[in-house]
């Protein structure tokens, strides 16, 4: 396959063509959102064994050169390590943007090599927003657990974030002003460093690990070291994501669409819509069952002690085992509940940090409202996804005072659709913001650190944006 044909140097062409002023405002726009999210987890993350484990692992092994910040504890480290710790603080509570979890898997290397380097904001949006872009389309390129093969949804035997690499370090290219080349030979050397994807084993386990889909940090030290690599002069294949033996093969995908990949590029941008937002930290198939029991105990005033049972129906991967273990013993078993996380909000514990408390894990009353949930697949999931594939119906029966409170919804709140009633609104998304950050700042950062990144493109220098993160 000729050089010039290949889908590695027509992206590479695409992210070193495409300025700050090429992006469109409602990518902009949206980039600054994501960017204000998956920060407000990181802070929010300080609070996870996972960013905790994550930040004693660096502290270990990268503290030697200080180039970048670690996000809430403001250790002064490599870009490496910072790269590393911020990748694991942002997932550390599940509370990031869901589709392909992008956000903890791009932005990390994108912060630590613009904080390097002193980027402008609009620079860091740029290579956030190329990143978030490529994920997107290589993903789209290869099967999901959500494509519908004889009438049913399912996870393949090989699954996972690890296409996430490819826009990490074409984001870590563009900030350090790659030639269109070097941004090729950098995303090519991605793919074929790239770790292994772990989602299907994960969710055939009982019992999740730490390490659940994919660990983000080791995925962002791969990005930032394929790109300087590249710098020392290290070179890839061009093909690396084309042919029978492509990046799609060796990642366990049954499909390769390069045409879809590389379709429109720079003038229809996928990630905005195919990125949702998350008001609920756990894993995003049992959203539309809490969106749908917020809605019940709203209308009605239930109160937790009124629930004899809740019933809920919910994404077909809800029959995976991961997602039916009652026995919570750590916060990584709590994000991937759905029992757990039903009688969370049943309780009335606000979302966010307080869920993945010690005290919540082992609140006595929240483990005996779990023996009353029982969930099973929506029957009419599929058939909505056909139609949509944003759609993820879902339904709750809740069993109180003698009758059945019944709640049934199209789409998880945080989808990008055309019904304002689904999107998380800038107000919302910046009370998340100031919730998870709140326990860890002082209020006149968190105020300022909230304004500041929704204003991220009249920022002179990123570096000002990183001293507000700590304390």
């Amino acid at each position: 396959m000729e050089a010039a044909t290949t889908t590695i140097s027509q992206l590479a062409d695409f992210v070193d063509r495409t300025s700050f002023a090429d992006l469109p405002a409602s990518v902009v726009v949206e980039t600054k959102r994501l960017l204000l999210d998956a920060i407000g987890c990181a802070l929010a993350g300080v609070a996870s064994d996972k960013g905790k484990w994550g930040l004693e692992f660096a502290r270990t092994f990268f503290a030697g050169s200080p180039q970048a910040t670690v996000i809430g504890f403001g250790d002064r480290m490599s870009a490496l390590g910072a790269a590393f710790v911020n990748g694991e603080l942002i997932n550390g509570l599940d509370y990031d943007a869901a589709g392909k979890h992008l956000p903890p898997f791009v932005v990390p290397a994108s912060l630590a090599v613009a904080e390097l380097n002193g980027a402008t904001g609009k620079e860091f949006i740029t290579a956030c927003a190329l990143a978030h872009e490529i994920g997107i389309r290589i993903s789209g390129g290869m099967s999901s657990y959500r494509d519908i093969v004889n009438d049913k949804t399912g996870f393949p035997p090989v699954s996972g974030h690890s296409c996430s690499i490819f826009g990490g370090a074409a984001a870590v290219a563009k900030l350090e002003k790659f030639s269109k080349d070097q941004l090729a030979q950098a995303l090519s050397l991605a793919g074929l460093i790239c770790p292994m994807q772990i989602q299907a084993n994960m969710v055939k386990s009982e019992r999740p690990t730490a390490a659940k889909y994919l660990l983000a940090g080791w995925v962002s030290q791969a990005e930032i070291t394929a790109a300087y690599l590249v710098r020392a002069g290290h070179r890839g294949d061009l093909a690396t994501l084309d042919g029978d033996y492509g990046f799609w093969r060796y990642a366990g995908s049954s499909n390769w669409n390069a045409d879809s990949v590389v379709a429109a590029l720079g003038k229809e941008w996928r990630f905005p819509r195919a990125t949702p937002l998350k008001l609920y930290p756990c894993c995003r198939i049992m959203h539309g069952a809490l969106d749908c029991l917020t809605a019940v105990i709203e209308k009605n005033g239930l109160r937790f002690q009124e629930i004899d049972g809740i019933h809920a129906y919910i994404e077909a991967s809800c029959v995976e085992p991961v997602f039916s273990n009652r026995d919570i013993k750590s916060q990584v078993d709590a994000q991937f509940s759905v029992a757990y996380n039903l009688s969370v909000l049943a309780y009335g514990t606000k979302p966010g940090i307080g869920w993945q408390e010690r005290d919540t894990l082992s609140n006595p009353e929240i483990r005996k409202l779990m023996e009353k949930i029982a969930f099973e697949p929506h029957p009419g999931y599929v058939e909505a996804l056909k139609k949509d594939p944003q759609a993820r119906l879902s339904k709750v029966e809740v069993s109180a005072r003698g009758m059945t409170f019944v709640e049934e919804r199209p789409y998880i709140k945080g989808t990008p659709t055309s019904d304002p009633a689904t999107t998380i609104t800038d107000a919302e998304l910046m009370a998340k913001f100031k919730d998870n950050a709140f326990p860890i700042l002082p209020p006149g950062k968190v105020n300022d650190a909230c304004n500041r990144l929704m204003d991220l493109d009249s920022v002179g220098d990123i570096t000002t944006i990183v001293e507000l993160l700590h304390l």
